[in-house]
């Protein structure tokens, strides 16, 4: 892009014989590929978003040891973990119009110190009322995602979405009188959609689920079960087809049981991030 601003300084006509030549080939190339006329922002291969999210915490754990049932431990209320920001990377490969590759991460970690108005049982250790203990939950979330556009228009798009979510969740209590653990790591296949329409020629609403379940019941825990369900709205302003900024509000629900361990993790809230394509 220098290159071609410096070359501008040329004379007059080599720059209209240049243009003339150029221009045409490469809008042409974008109709092909792109569409008749695409939204500002729908002309891209690579896209990348770079934010934050703020979402609201409710995460309840049980942790069995040596037969020992353990408490149905809620880090909020039991342990005081607070409301965190975390940031939040997605990757799209776009190698035609109909078709997208996706990538995104999102850490998560949680610290907290209280002191416990019950006795929670966990790995087999009864932690007392009155203990002071340090808790810590880490959620580190990957999604590999491919995306079909079956149905792709100027003005917006209705698509599948089949992805491989990688879940690696840790919970530490650590006290004067036990330092326990529980982590459960699991790639967990997902399958939704994605719809998205255009209010403005530059400004696009996006809604997108996808989730898994695996058979029986979490509620009863009665087998070893589970399920992930991700649901994201949000809406896109841009400002060139290379530029934009987006804000939204996601869901993450997550709960399992294996054997006599149980997890129920839900997140939500808005976020916020900016959009750099090319």
């Amino acid at each position: 892009m220098l290159n071609i601003r410096r070359n501008a300084w040329l004379p007059v006509g080599l720059g209209l014989v240049v243009s003339a030549s150029v221009a045409d080939p490469a809008f042409a190339q974008y109709r092909s590929r792109f569409g008749s006329d695409p939204a500002t922002g729908e002309k891209y291969h690579v896209e990348i978003s770079v934010g934050y999210w703020n979402p609201e915490p409710e995460m309840v754990i049980s942790s069995e040891q040596l037969g020992i049932p353990g408490s149905d431990i809620d880090f909020v209320t039991d342990l005081g973990i607070e409301k965190e920001r975390f940031g939040d990377f997605r990757l799209i490969l776009r190698p035609a119009r109909k078709h997208k590759f996706r990538v995104s991460y999102l850490p998560m970690k949680y610290e907290a110190e209280s002191v416990l108005s019950r006795t929670l049982v966990f790995n087999g250790i009864a932690y007392q009322v009155g203990l002071p203990v340090q808790s810590t939950f880490e959620w580190k979330a990957w999604r590999f995602g491919y995306e079909w556009d079956f149905i792709y228009r100027d003005r917006g798009f209705v698509g599948l979405l089949l992805e491989a979510k990688y879940t690696d969740v840790r919970a530490d209590l650590v006290s004067a009188v036990a330092s326990e653990f529980v982590e459960a790591k699991a790639p967990i296949p997902a399958i939704g959609g994605i719809a998205r329409g255009y209010l403005l020629s530059n400004l696009a609403i996006t809604g997108e689920v996808t989730g898994f379940k695996l058979p029986g019941s979490v509620v009863e825990r009665d087998n070893d079960s589970g399920s992930y369900l991700d649901f994201d709205i949000y809406a896109t302003l841009n400002f060139t087809h290379n530029l934009g900024v987006q804000g939204g509000y996601r869901r993450i629900d997550v709960d399992y049981v294996i054997d006599e361990d149980f997890g129920d993790f839900n997140l939500e809230g808005w976020y916020f991030s900016g959009v750099l394509r090319f």
